[in-house]
């Protein structure tokens, strides 16, 4: 039976629904342990109507103790008064227990904008480059296609200064290197690259961005491209992956279309998965989240 990491994120959140419903359904398929602070875990679980037990974990590597009909533990207690100090501390410690077992780690969602105001945060596939010091990229799966992203988390009028050969390169080296690798077993029949400006720029009317896109994604046997953004997606084949210019041109579409999605950092020495939505605290408690990207989370 497999066995995964779950960082519990923020409470402030569906989160704990999210994992209390979903229980159930995957207890028989994966052990699982929860990283995150017991208490703020026990105070969601009450407010929430379902009836689950929660079983504290001392050894989340060997799973010891561990009791399928609970939710099992890992407590970490807080050392600040700053949410974000110590949700820090708990992507960390989640991090070290992943890297040492190189079990999946599933990363609840967070609200980003605790940490900014406080760091330079852009997001948290960027974070665990940083802690890594790896290059990270930011994969979302879907059951129809899947979206890979070239700019992330940055304001859209910055866009342009990255669209230059030497990033363009790098990018696509490390994507196919990623997609390549055993530990991720990901397998894609196509991989269709978009262009930046509508239309693909008008035969270069609108600025030179998408020449230096076709140039450059010309060298690669692997990728076709560019496709124009706003039909690309029609009839999109299950096995393509889009390479997006920025997070929306992508994104957008990606969930719109798939029903099933998750968000797979690539770059890790293990799998980073995380639920392809936000922390919604707008439906907190109302149990009326859906629960089916993270269950693929679960079950991937």
């Amino acid at each position: 039976m497999k066995k995964k990491l779950v960082f519990l994120g923020d409470t402030n959140s569906i989160n704990v629904e999210l994992i209390c419903k979903s229980h159930k359904i995957i207890k028989n398929k994966v052990k699982y342990i929860i990283i995150g602070n017991k208490l703020d875990l026990k105070n969601d679980v009450e407010k929430i109507s379902i009836d689950i037990n929660i079983n504290e974990i001392n050894d989340p590597i060997n799973f010891l103790d561990y009791d399928k009909n609970c939710l099992n533990v890992f407590n970490v207690p807080n050392i600040s008064n700053k949410k974000s100090i110590n949700l820090l501390n708990q992507i960390k410690i989640s991090n070290f227990l992943a890297n040492n077992t190189k079990y999946d780690l599933i990363t609840m969602p967070i609200n980003k904008s605790i940490f900014k105001k406080n760091m330079e945060f852009i997001g948290m596939t960027e974070y665990f480059a940083k802690i890594n010091n790896k290059k990270t990229q930011m994969l979302m799966c879907g059951d129809k296609f899947s979206v890979i992203p070239f700019t992330t988390h940055i304001n859209l009028k910055e866009i342009h200064r990255h669209l230059n050969s030497n990033q363009l390169t790098l990018f696509i080296n490390n994507l196919l290197n990623n997609i390549q690798r055993d530990t991720y077993k990901l397998n894609f029949n196509e991989i269709k690259f978009l262009c930046y400006n509508p239309h693909c720029g008008e035969n270069n009317t609108m600025g030179d961005e998408d020449m230096i896109l076709k140039k450059t994604i010309s060298k690669f046997n692997e990728i076709s491209g560019i496709y124009p953004g706003d039909s690309a997606f029609i009839n999109a084949k299950t096995g393509t992956l889009f390479i997006s210019v920025y997070h929306d041109q992508g994104l957008i579409p990606f969930k719109i279309l798939n029903k099933k999605s998750l968000n797979f950092t690539l770059g890790l020495d293990f799998r980073r998965l995380s639920p392809a939505h936000g922390t919604a605290e707008d439906i907190k408690f109302q149990n009326v989240a859906d629960n089916s990207s993270y269950i693929r989370c679960m079950e991937y």
